[in-house]
């Protein structure tokens, strides 16, 4: 496979990484994305990537392995990796290694800080729609969700969320409240800019809420868009961040992440349980902390291939799916498709469990008609029903063959 001869330090140009995996290949996986469905579906759902480990970190897991070092984690480069990242990357120098904790992964990372910061019973705000386990693991923690619905446009509306603070607010009184901030948007793939996070910031400070960002895609900042961290904006000293190379490099299943506090957060951070460090995995932060450090070249290889998948699903949905709507996506591998020109009857819109694999809609249409698995919109809050979620980090002949299945669907339902 191309790029398998480069070393940690990345030296050699690395190939599309979408590209080097067969279907068969692909269907020999166990893991989620690959085993719920039977193998007639082409599976474009979860956030798994159709691609193989990045060498220097598929290096750094056998050698960890060969020793047998499968212990506990230790020590702070993982942090040190992260910052020298955010770095080089985003020329930000402003995460501290003495801010951070070690967590499982970003989402139970992000549970962690919000028990810091509230109390059962307290309210999350949310930019709807959004990464359906938000509203799973807040209301599973008992804390209760508001929503803050993303604008036409599908980035957040600074009128909608002054609102939604003020009356949030005024209901709680001097109670505890937090804004959970999904940058870059799941599921629409929008990047935030640093002016609409500024605003962010200047409204959390006014009505004294607390953000927490959920940052896990931020390495996939496809050409057009630039990443900025929240914790970078004035007005942020106060909040969180969660980062992991989870889905930057495909390590969903070799949990790490870390929880990053600004300079006025950290006495809260300090704060966070011994126990829940050891919830990461040893692997984890050895494969987490050399993608950050030795897996650029990788990640741009991966991002040149997403932005050329990007383009080609533009052009596939022009030719196939003319009545969807496409939303470009800025970042993430992750495009939101508006299909209510399907006239399906409306999904229920409950997202009490929001689970992944609740289908209905449009979702479901696909799956049994065109044998082609998406995330149901209805999952994902309010403004999600008669939307999918499509994952494109495919190839790019998985990819042409999915959307054709998708478009001899679409058209036999309006000849009916």
């Amino acid at each position: 496979m191309g790029g398998r001869g480069s070393t940690h330090a990345g030296t050699e140009e690395c190939s599309n990484p979408l590209e080097e995996l067969s279907l068969d290949q692909l269907r020999r996986r166990r893991s989620m994305k690959w085993r719920t469905y039977p193998a007639d579906v082409l599976p474009l759902w979860v956030a798994e990537m159709d691609a193989p480990l990045a060498p220097p970190v598929a290096d750094a897991l056998r050698e960890a392995i060969d020793a047998g070092d499968t212990g506990y984690p230790a020590g702070t480069e993982f942090a040190e990796s992260v910052a020298g990242f955010a770095s080089r990357r985003w020329k930000w120098d402003g995460l501290a290694v003495d801010r951070t904790a070690l967590v499982p992964d970003v989402m139970m990372g992000a549970v962690q800080v919000l028990r810091l910061i509230t109390d059962p019973g307290d309210p999350v705000i949310v930019n709807s729609p959004v990464y359906a386990p938000f509203y799973a693991f807040v209301t599973h923690d008992d804390r209760r969700i508001v929503e803050a619905p993303l604008g036409p446009d599908l980035r957040i509306d600074p009128d909608t969320l002054d609102e939604t603070f003020r009356r949030t607010r005024e209901q709680s009184g001097t109670g505890k409240i937090a804004f959970l901030l999904s940058n870059p948007h799941n599921p629409t793939g929008t990047v935030h800019t640093v002016e609409e996070l500024a605003a962010v910031a200047e409204l959390a400070r006014r009505y004294g809420i607390r953000v927490v960002a959920d940052e896990v895609h931020a390495p996939l900042v496809l050409p057009g868009a630039d990443f900025t961290p929240y914790l970078s904006v004035p007005g942020a000293e106060d909040a969180f961040s969660l980062m992991s190379a989870t889905k930057g490099w495909n390590l969903a299943g070799i949990k790490a992440a870390l929880a990053v506090a600004g300079p006025e957060a950290a006495a809260d951070l300090r704060r966070i349980p011994e126990e829940v460090h050891h919830g990461a995995s040893h692997l984890g932060v050895i494969a987490h902390t050399v993608a950050h450090r030795h897996g650029d070249q990788w990640l741009d290889a991966l991002l040149a291939g997403l932005d050329a998948n990007r383009t080609l699903l533009g052009q596939l949905i022009a030719a196939h799916l003319p009545g969807i709507g496409y939303a470009r996506p800025e970042g993430t591998y992750l495009a939101w498709l508006d299909c209510r020109s399907l006239g399906l009857a409306p999904e229920d819109g409950s997202t009490d469990l929001a689970v992944v694999t609740d289908l209905a809609g449009p979702a479901q249409l696909f799956l049994e008609h065109a044998r082609v698995a998406l995330s149901s919109g209805h999952i994902f809050g309010t403004g999600g029903a008669g939307h999918v979620r499509l994952n494109f980090a495919t190839s790019q002949s998985a990819l042409t063959e999915a959307i054709t299945r998708m478009g001899h669907t679409a058209a036999a339902r309006h000849t009916r």
